[in-house]
């Protein structure tokens, strides 16, 4: 059983260079056994339906995380019916690995706006936190989860990239290889996505 589980959760539509540096920097600062990528099946702070499918999703995060041999792929989410509820993903984990370290990876943008997930306070009790920084943006928590969460701030250089900007970009058929891992570029080009 793996002593310290690092789970980073998202919608990947697509996974990006920002997202495979998380969990780099979170495994290798918090000596994690492994790392879950676990892709959203409907995320409930997002509007509208993932571009990719999930099958496409799954595949885009095995394609990125490849290179990483504690980075496993996880399908959970994408196979439930409904919203993704990270709450209901750590009650999981909790059962399944009731005596590792759970740290659920987010950046500081999500953090910002953790008070709103479902269920936070029992999710803080679940998994305890890392933050990566984003843009200048704060990471202190929102004053409302401040006395229950458990939350360390990564360092690492900014990375500035974001799913939304390369989904525009390569609808508008411009190059967006610099944010995405060459083989999830070689996907996208092979399966047409994210095209008008």
């Amino acid at each position: 059983m793996p002593a310290a589980i690092g789970i980073l959760g998202g919608t990947f539509d697509p996974p990006h260079a920002g997202h495979v540096a998380a969990a780099v920097v979170a495994q290798k600062q918090l000596g994690l056994d492994e790392v879950r990528i676990i892709p959203a099946g409907q995320a409930p702070l997002r509007t509208g339906a993932p571009v990719a499918s999930p099958a496409d999703r799954a595949e885009m995060c095995r394609l990125a995380f490849a290179a990483y041999p504690w980075a496993t792929v996880d399908e959970r989410e994408m196979r439930r019916e409904g919203t993704s509820w990270s709450v209901e993903t750590a009650q999981e984990l909790a059962k399944e690995y009731p005596e590792s370290r759970r740290v659920w990876i987010l950046g500081a943008d999500q953090l910002a706006r953790l008070d709103r997930w479902k269920d936070v306070a029992e999710l803080c009790r679940l998994v305890e936190f890392a933050v990566l920084s984003r843009d200048g943006i704060p990471t202190e928590p929102p004053a409302a989860i401040a006395s229950c969460i458990r939350l360390t701030i990564l360092q690492a250089p900014p990375i500035r990239v974001s799913s939304t900007e390369l989904r525009e970009a390569l609808r508008r058929g411009d190059s967006a290889r610099n944010g995405l891992p060459l083989a999830v570029a070689r996907h996208i080009d092979e399966r047409s996505l994210y095209q008008a």
